[in-house]
């Protein structure tokens, strides 16, 4: 246990009365220690038993009695979309509702609310609640038939529309399908109103932009919602303009210059897959201006495949069809290799960290090649580049992210059994495939450096109902898509599971590493900045089944309260 020695300058805090999860052991993650913790200006000053800080007790210090329950450092979202995500709540939001019906419902709600708004904007719906994954536009003309309706999907990778707003845009029966979408159709050609990936720019081209001063609104409620969940510091996985959204990177540079950001964040500054290298320079002139206060935009992020529910994972093997019969169709690669190895090439060598959306099993091969060519290209550095989602990866890919030195950047929410997994995903994946899904285990194993992000929008950013995921490998009970889901919560290839320790760790010194905040935050240990957050319980000393049952009591950054629990 890491301690200080006393001084005569007594501190502003003293957390006691509980346990500390310190994350300070390996990789494979460490027990909570008896202890209280000491803070002074900003900083923890002290980790050690209660009766050897009582001289650090003075009249103004701050005592916080943990009663029973668990410290730990402030959690970090490794791959988040805040102002995407705060905007969705300001506008027509759909990820309270779970059926067709309360889906419609929330739409004309919000249309007669609105009726001065030229296009109805929003999301947060989920494939598994329409039949075959796809809703129709006849669907949204029944609620709203005067004006154009754009709804993206939970995950953002599809789009719903209405009647209205494919005939602002022009798309019809004769319109092509992007090379990196796909328009879904009836039998005649005609749109049905569901749009896939580069497809939803047919339409999502027309639609009015976020206001800077929506786009801050929305990065203002993000925030907050975060520091209730006890997040203190993110990266967002996507700065950059995109359709319906302004560009989002001059919100967190206006923010952290006047102090409205009080999180820390790294910005991934979005790769455009329309262009080649040729928007390097651009990307190192952003990040030359993007390192303001507790911002600094010095990822890139780039989309190298879709998703499997939609068939736009890059696979290995062909999707499988209805009837388990291999299809001509094994996903997308967004970025072709070749351009793909230049690019990372050539970012390496400008020392920018790498953010990888990586879904399918080969785009993760298509990613490792091309950091395996940069490193030769370049030699071994500390750029801490990392592959989100990795829902199927090949066995004999797993080594290969400690040999490059590559993160595996866990979405932990999503290794369960749910509606849209069993029923749109499993099926054309067939058993074999589907059983390498979200192998965490195995990659821990194999020593990869385990680190933790949400996604949200896509789904809920809370952590701990992440970490219940990754030890139960099942949907705790309290979240929204098991509400709906009333089947026996069978456990999703529990031999995957990972420790409680080393799903605490991926979401704190795990994140924090990728993060390069790892200096600064992540652990619980003396000269770290006092990023804390205090639970009602401690998790390690219950039962696994109850761990989505922890809440958030009090959230710290640099030793100030950013929230406080009603009760």
């Amino acid at each position: 246990m890491a301690s200080h020695a006393p001084s005569e300058t007594p501190a502003q805090l003293l957390f006691r009365g509980g346990r500390v999860f310190t994350a300070t052991g390996a990789a494979t993650g460490s027990a909570p220690v008896d202890a209280a913790v000491a803070v002074r200006d900003g900083r923890i000053l002290a980790v050690a038993p209660e009766a050897e800080l009582r001289p650090l007790l003075g009249p103004a210090t701050e005592v916080v009695d943990l009663d029973g329950g668990l410290l730990a450092p402030g959690f970090q979202d490794a791959h988040v979309h805040p102002t995407v995500a705060g905007v969705q709540m300001l506008r027509c939001d759909l990820s309270g509702q779970r059926s067709i019906d309360g889906y419609l419902a929330t739409v004309a709600a919000y249309a007669a609310a609105n009726p001065d708004a030229t296009w109805i904007r929003g999301g947060g719906w989920s494939m598994d609640v329409f039949p075959d994954g796809r809703p129709t536009r006849a669907m949204l003309d029944a609620v709203v038939p005067d004006r154009p309706v754009l709804l993206t999907n939970r995950d953002g990778h599809g789009a719903w529309v209405n009647s209205r707003a494919l005939q602002r845009a022009g798309v019809g029966r004769h319109t092509l399908d992007p090379a990196d979408g796909r328009i879904e159709r009836e039998p005649d050609g005609t749109p049905t109103g569901m749009l896939q990936e580069g497809a939803m720019n047919l339409v999502g081209d027309l639609v009015p932009v976020a206001t800077p001063e929506e786009a801050r609104a929305g990065l203002v409620v993000a925030q907050e919602y975060l520091f209730s969940l006890g997040v203190t510091a993110w990266q967002d996985a996507m700065i950059g303009a995109f359709p319906g959204n302004p560009d989002n990177f001059a919100v967190y540079v206006d923010a952290a210059r006047d102090g409205t950001l009080k999180a820390r964040v790294v910005g991934a500054l979005w790769w455009d897959r329309e262009r080649g290298t040729e928007q390097i320079t651009d990307l190192v002139e952003r990040r030359l201006h993007g390192r303001v206060g507790r911002f600094n935009a010095t990822s890139v992020k780039i989309m190298q495949d879709g998703i499997a529910e939609n068939h736009t994972a890059a696979m290995l093997q062909p999707y499988l069809d209805g009837c388990g019969c291999a299809t001509a169709n094994s996903g997308l690669s967004f970025v072709p290799p070749q351009v793909l190895r230049a690019a990372v090439a050539e970012l390496d060598a400008l020392n920018f960290q790498l953010h990888f959306h990586a879904l399918g099993d080969r785009a993760v091969r298509e990613v490792l090649d091309a950091l395996e060519a940069a490193r030769e290209q370049n030699g071994p550095n500390d750029n801490r580049h990392h592959l989100a989602h990795l829902q199927v990866v090949d066995p004999g890919d797993y080594k290969r992210f400690a040999e490059l030195g590559a993160a595996a950047n866990i979405q932990a929410l999503w290794a369960a059994h749910e509606p849209q997994m069993d029923e749109l995903t499993i099926p054309f994946l067939g058993p074999e495939r589907a059983a390498l899904q979200y192998p965490f285990g195995d990659l821990a194993r194999a020593g990869a450096r385990i680190v933790a992000g949400s996604d949200w929008s896509v789904s809920s950013p809370n952590p701990l109902w992440g970490i219940h995921v990754a030890v139960n490998r099942a949907v705790p009970t309290q979240a929204p898509n098991a509400a709906a889901d009333r089947r026996p919560r069978r456990p999703f290839y529990p031999e995957q599971a990972l420790t409680l320790a080393q799903a605490f760790t991926a979401y704190t010194a795990g994140s924090a590493w990728v993060n390069h905040l790892d200096q600064q935050t992540g652990t619980v240990e003396p000269g770290k900045c006092a990023d804390l957050v205090v639970l009602d319980r401690d998790p390690f000393a219950g039962s696994p089944e109850e761990i989505g049952d922890t809440r958030v009591r009090m959230t710290f950054v640099d030793g100030v309260a950013v929230h406080v629990a009603d009760h």
